[in-house]
């Protein structure tokens, strides 16, 4: 489970302190949550390896510019993001030119363009989180972190993470599926 941590603090802070080597270590060490980040929010594998590409060059260009260095992983989640809706807004031209019949089924237009939708809908819902809830979220169910390493890496007891992500989890099915005349009142 090595590939799911992020860089350690240390390297961080040396990055914004504008060190090469540090930069570079932290681009190469948050690549492979970058592009988990990337393959779980873009339509395609090819949007996916551009948005992870663009959001490492963001990185390694405005490390300098994060405010906490404990805040890496939801600014670099923000930036992958914002990259998979951009590249959903696009219509590339060769997704307009007509496939080869491949014998194998092919998603229909209207098919890739509401599962584009909905990423960007669930996207939005977990962005709209509040902060804690977000961490929580992002490093259980998108990272795969178990539940003892985000507690200790979010500085939570387990009842404390565990309770936060089921606020969050909660949060994100009232936002995704919200039922029709139900009562507020108990969120």
């Amino acid at each position: 489970m090595a590939e799911s941590t992020w860089p350690a603090e240390p390297l961080i802070l040396a990055a914004q302190g504008g060190d090469v080597d540090a930069v570079t270590a932290l681009v190469s060490g948050s690549h492979p949550n970058v592009r988990r980040f990337a393959y779980s929010l873009c339509a395609s594998p090819e949007d996916a390896e551009d948005a992870a590409q663009e959001a490492l060059i963001i990185l390694y260009r405005k490390i300098g510019m994060l405010r906490a260095s404990g805040a890496l992983a939801s600014w670099m989640f923000r930036i992958v993001r914002n990259e998979c809706l951009r590249r959903a807004r696009l219509v590339p031209r060769e997704r307009s030119a007509p496939l080869p019949d491949t014998g194998e089924a092919v998603m229909s237009a209207e098919d890739e363009v509401l599962e584009r939708l909905e990423a960007a809908r669930v996207a939005r819902a977990i962005a709209a989180l509040p902060a804690d809830q977000r961490r929580v979220l992002i490093m259980r169910d998108i990272q795969g972190y178990s539940g003892r390493m985000a507690a200790d890496a979010l500085g939570l007891s387990p009842a404390a993470m565990k309770s936060r992500l089921h606020r969050a989890r909660a949060a994100l099915r009232h936002a995704l599926y919200p039922i029709p005349g139900g009562d507020d009142a108990d969120h």
